[in-house]
């Protein structure tokens, strides 16, 4: 027997609840399955407009297949995904992502100023010349991550904090409306952390909403205003105020009580 034999294309899914076209991410009844196996299942989310979202939970949780099922780089087994009412692919110009570092190959012969440009390609259109106006505005964004410095070095020669922020540079290039951003805090040191959450409240101030796999349970509240807590399924979403609690806390991670407790005592303390 199979262990998915829905064949009715996502598109006529009936039934669904109604997503507001406002929402810059909606998700109805996704199930994502390596071998048959489910390894985020019938995911149903909105996301709120102009907020900064983490998505965190064990690892394995499907945080990071979550995201890249949303964007169709892997496929879903079932579900239907929706950005401000409409598909990924009328709505690919509103949307940026930065991947996990360790994702990418670093080995490719390009300089950090040419990697921020690919970010405006939506703009400038596959391969024609960039304009002094989009290198520009690329130059402005590596300015923004404090790499105008290097702006022509090999991106094999920065450290993995550079290449991060250089990667963070090229989403805002494209001046999408919605990011999604796979641990960009992975690998870099304090200092590049405090500058990407700046940049991070900025995007959310300019009207933007961000969506962040992280891992981090201590600093959650601190840059973050809405929270996903996600182990397959989602066990709770909502601004962190009521839903990061150490009850939601415990039924995603299972009983890593230790942790836990750290989590909450931190928490209490900043009340």
């Amino acid at each position: 027997m199979k262990l998915f034999s829905r064949t009715t294309p996502v598109s006529s899914l009936a039934g669904r609840p109604e997503h507001s076209p406002t929402s810059p991410l909606s998700v109805h009844a996704m199930t994502v399955a390596y071998h048959q196996r489910p390894v985020i299942w019938d995911v149903e989310y909105e996301a709120p407009a102009q907020a900064l979202i983490a998505i965190v939970g064990p690892n394995g949780a499907g945080k990071s297949t979550f995201m890249k099922a949303c964007l169709g780089i892997i496929p879903r087994a079932t579900g239907l995904v929706e950005f401000w009412g409409k598909r990924f692919e009328e709505q690919r110009h509103r949307v940026g992502y930065v991947p996990q570092r360790e994702s990418v190959d670093w080995d490719f012969p390009v300089s950090a100023i040419d990697v921020v440009c690919m970010g405006r390609y939506g703009m400038i259109g596959w391969f024609r010349r960039v304009s002094r106006e989009h290198r520009s505005r690329a130059m402005e964004c590596l300015e923004m991550v404090g790499l105008s410095d290097f702006a022509h070095r090999q991106i094999n020669q920065l450290s993995g904090g550079q290449q991060q922020r250089v990667f963070l540079a090229r989403a805002l290039a494209q001046e999408a409306s919605l990011y999604f951003m796979d641990e960009p805090f992975a690998g870099v040191d304090a200092a590049t952390e405090r500058s990407i959450v700046e940049i991070l409240k900025q995007l959310k101030a300019d009207g933007k909403t961000v969506i962040v796999v992280h891992h981090d349970l201590s600093t959650v509240a601190d840059y973050f205003d809405n929270v996903v807590l996600l182990n397959t399924r989602i066990i709770a979403h909502g601004p962190v105020s009521s839903t990061f609690t150490n009850d939601n806390l415990r039924r995603t991670y299972g009983g890593r009580l230790t942790i836990l407790e750290e989590v909450g005592e931190s928490m209490a303390s900043q009340r």
